[in-house]
């Protein structure tokens, strides 16, 4: 997969989670459970413009800085990265394909954050139809587990891409 291809791939999903954000928003009530104790009770109240435009801001924003934050700290020679073999994988013969994985990757996990962030807002939803709103920290916690999970097999993937010189 090409870099644009994959960039188009990646805002074509930060607007799925926006209108998803935005559509399901529409029912939630005009006071938001927006913030639970660990015991799934609600412990924290916004509006819902606030809490749409809060998630909206967290569901594009979070993804963009984790994808395209750490690009500048790069740079073009990419010798502030700390990967296995650096010398290898950033001499000039490999140096952009090299960049490119790393690129690919950040949208990659950028994307498994917005999907996050999206998971976690379809709970507040169902929580707020509840009276008293009450999280199901049953689902949380398992969205916390594929989402870690999803996070470590990531992490192995792009340790394993640099571990040999092959």
């Amino acid at each position: 997969m090409n870099q644009r291809f994959g960039s188009v791939i990646f805002f074509l999903f930060l607007a799925a989670a926006a209108v998803f954000v935005w559509t399901t928003s529409a029912s939630l009530p005009p006071v938001v459970a927006s913030h639970f104790a660990a015991s799934g009770i609600a412990d924290g109240f916004m509006s819902r413009p606030a809490y749409r435009l809060v998630l909206l801001l967290l569901v594009v924003g979070i993804p963009l800085l984790v994808a395209f934050g750490p690009l500048p700290l790069i740079g073009k020679r990419g010798m502030s990265l700390n990967i296995p073999h650096r010398q290898y994988w950033l001499a000039p013969e490999r140096r952009e394909q090299t960049l490119g994985v790393l690129r690919r990757h950040g949208l990659w996990f950028g994307a498994s954050v917005a999907l996050f962030v999206a998971y976690v807002h379809w709970l507040v939803v169902l929580a707020n139809r509840l009276q008293p709103p009450q999280l199901s920290m049953s689902a949380l916690l398992w969205g916390m587990g594929v989402f870690f999970a999803a996070l470590a097999a990531w992490l192995f993937v792009l340790y394993s891409r640099f571990r040999n010189r092959t």
